[in-house]
């Protein structure tokens, strides 16, 4: 049955692959990219202004070449879903020290670019804040930092440290044959993030999980955990430390053409990659949502099931629990409690008279 289960995914999934991509990635150097965006007058700001306002219009030059152009309007783009998140978790305050986790990935280099971007840009009306960079060398087999370490001096311009932790011995040490090394991998990687941001005085920790990473990981919980979890946008771990996720309102495609076009240096997980074919099931999340974009049309379904996360209805849920929370009966659903009202919309009007006689 799961074989055959399977077998229908991938092939509703290769169809969704056929489909035309909504954005078109650019080969245009990074450095093309630069000089358009520093020449343009638009971007050139008296004392005290933002280009707040440029998130909501095109950017169009007639002189401009059309790839440039593409490759800025992705860059606006994902700014303006990067602010958007930002301003609605309030995920950084006034003198705030945010420390970016760059693993040499495609999505932590592309955050660390947009965050310093929002920063020169001033995107955050009255919020000053400080970016600062860390890069976990885990010691795996190969592992060059070199690459990042010149783009990050280099082309950012970002106080950055590399600190060094053999994680890679203990997680194929500890891990069974067959099982993946991400989940362990990841308690590790997290702990150190947490002491090293403590020690540097860094409030908020930003990762570069995105839209994508949080679908997969919805249907992860849902399929093998039977839970309804996901990734927070926002929280604060055990040891004090603001955990903060701002590319959450981004789509991997965008930050994948965006990386691309950029010319990011993209350091591999040889862990990872090292493991059986099969052993991780983020690959087959991915599958899915491939499948479900066939079903609900091109980035559809993926732009609904991130609305859904903040849409939540415990009346038509099964946690009771959750439903005596929410200040609903927790057998029937209905309002007992007058906090039940933002979240439970009866259209007979039916729920406001029941609170008011009580």
């Amino acid at each position: 049955m799961m074989r055959a289960f399977r077998i229908l995914t991938f092939a509703v999934a290769a169809a969704a692959w056929l489909a035309p991509p909504t954005i078109r990635r650019s080969l245009a150097p990074r450095r093309v990219l630069e000089e358009r965006v520093d020449a343009a007058p638009t971007h050139v700001l008296p004392e005290g202004e933002s280009t707040v306002e440029r998130l909501d219009e095109a950017s169009t030059t007639d002189a401009a070449p059309s790839h440039v152009l593409d490759v800025e309007a992705l860059e606006w783009k994902l700014l303006k879903s990067l602010r958007s998140c930002v301003l609605e978790y309030g995920m950084i305050e006034d003198g705030a020290k945010v420390l970016v986790a760059c693993s040499g990935g495609k999505d932590s280099n592309a955050l660390l670019y947009l965050l310093k971007q929002a920063q020169r840009r001033r995107l955050f009306r009255g919020i000053d804040f400080d970016v600062v960079a860390v890069h976990l060398d885990q010691k795996q087999p190969g592992h060059d930092v070199e690459p990042l370490r010149a783009w990050l001096e280099d082309d950012v311009g970002v106080d950055f440290q590399v600190i060094e932790e053999d994680t890679y011995s203990v997680v194929v040490d500890k891990t069974k044959a067959g099982k993946s090394y991400c989940s362990l991998c990841s308690r590790l990687r997290r702990g150190i993030l947490y002491t090293h941001a403590e020690r540097r005085g860094a409030g908020v920790l930003a990762l570069g999980h995105h839209r994508d990473d949080a679908l997969e990981t919805l249907l992860l919980n849902m399929v093998h955990n039977g839970q309804l979890k996901s990734m927070p946008a926002r929280y604060v771990a055990s040891r004090g430390v603001d955990v903060v996720r701002p590319l959450m309102y981004a789509a991997e495609a965008d930050l994948l053409a965006y990386a691309d076009a950029m010319a990011f240096p993209i350091l591999p997980c040889n862990l990872c990659g090292s493991q059986p074919s099969g052993t991780s099931q983020r690959g087959e999340a991915k599958l899915l949502l491939h499948a479900l974009d066939a079903f609900a049309g091109a980035d559809d379904a993926r732009r609904n099931m991130l609305r859904a996360l903040s849409d939540v209805r415990p009346s038509h849920l099964h946690d009771r629990a959750l439903r005596e929370a929410a200040g609903l009966d927790p057998l029937t659903g209905s309002p007992v409690h007058a906090r039940a009202l933002p979240i439970h919309k009866d259209p007979t009007g039916a729920s406001d008279a029941l609170l008011n006689d009580n």
